[in-house]
Formats: structure tokens, C-alpha cells, sequence
């Protein structure tokens, strides 16, 4: 099975990623999802979940078939330490292997350049610039919900589904009128008939 590495810090947004870690970690997605973080000490999310991280950036070995990286926004992003990060999203660009950010997750891709030549998104082209002092892509910033282009799929945190949606045409999970019809069933608690 590929796997889907969860990258989580202490605060991160627990809700950013919920609905499609558990769409993707069906078991005929061929798709199994785990976490990563910067150490093996359990990270308390902002909603109070603790979650013991299967793997650490210290330990982690780049052999095992990584299909996608994913990186929730929260409060863990204005903190150097989560930073570390960055080795792993240089590994996943260089080998075109699509890196999902939203919130502040993507204010930290800002910070690092990796949206100056791509379009995406943020919670806001203002927040990115402040919150990213490096960043140099505003010409490529769009006005969206969620952004994918390339191996990039960027998100502001009020869009968790659209973000999950994004994710999931990336990796053909859902074909175009299945994944229209959960996208339907979670934005507007029905399907459209």
C-alpha cells in the first residue's frame, strides 16, 4: 500500500485533513495513511486530541512508496522547530511527489518559496505576506478556496473540503461524479439529484 504521511505538530488544525484521511485510508484506495512529525512525542491537537506520530523526521526512511505528504495548518506552524519539515517537502517536489498544505501550512511553503512560481492559495494574500516574510509569489496567488497545480495543492483553512476534494481528483480516488456527489453530501448534507 502507498502511503499518506500526515505531517503534524502540537496545534495542529485536526479538522483541516479529517475528511479526507478517512476517505483515503479505505482499504480499497490501496492508500494507507500515517503521521510524521519533527520528534516521537505525542502532538495535542487544537481540538485536544493527542496522536502518538507513527514516524519522526529523524528516524523516517525515504524507501517506503510515499504517494502524498499532507500538512494541516495550526498553531505548531509559527514555531521554528516544525521547520524541520522542509527536508521532507524538498524530497516530495524533487521526486514529484504532491505536497498538500492548508492554513497556515501554506504560510509556511510561502516562507520557503515554493508557491513563487506556482498558483495557490492562502487564508489570505495579506495573513501570507505577513505571516511569510520571503514570500515573493503574489502574482500567483489566487482568490480561492483551494488551489492544485502540480505537485502543489494549497488551501485556506475555512476549506477543509475543497481541500479534500483537490486531494482526492490528484490521486483519482473518486472519479469526477462520485467525488462531485461527496463533495455534495458533506457541503450541503445531501446529493443533489
Amino acid at each position: 500500500m502507498k502511503k499518506m504521511l500526515v505531517f503534524i505538530t502540537d496545534g495542529f488544525a485536526d479538522w483541516e485533513a479529517s475528511y479526507v484521511t478517512a476517505e483515503l485510508n479505505k482499504p480499497e484506495t490501496g492508500y494507507e495513511v500515517q503521521t510524521i512529525a519533527i520528534d516521537e512525542n505525542p502532538k495535542i491537537s487544537m481540538g485536544g486530541l493527542k496522536v502518538l506520530p507513527y514516524y519522526s523526521l529523524k528516524d523516517f526512511s525515504l524507501k517506503i512508496d510515499l504517494a502524498m505528504v499532507i500538512m494541516p495548518g495550526g498553531t505548531g506552524w509559527r514555531e521554528e522547530k516544525n521547520h524541520q519539515v522542509k527536508k521532507l517537502v524538498d524530497y516530495c517536489i524533487g521526486k514529484n511527489i504532491p505536497v498538500a498544505a492548508i492554513c497556515d501550512a501554506t504560510t509556511f511553503l510561502g516562507d520557503y518559496g515554493y508557491l513563487d512560481h506556482h498558483k495557490h492559495t492562502g487564508n489570505s494574500l495579506a495573513y501570507l505576506k505577513e505571516g511569510a516574510p520571503n514570500y515573493q509569489g503574489e502574482e500567483n496567488y489566487i482568490n480561492e478556496q483551494s488551489i492544485s497545480e502540480g505537485c502543489l495543492i494549497t488551501a485556506n483553512g475555512s476549506a477543509a473540503l475543497e481541500f479534500s476534494r483537490d486531494i482526492l481528483r490528484k490521486l483519482d480516488v473518486l472519479k469526477s461524479k462520485e467525488l462531485e456527489e461527496w463533495y455534495s453530501l458533506f457541503k450541503n448534507g445531501f446529493i443533489k439529484s
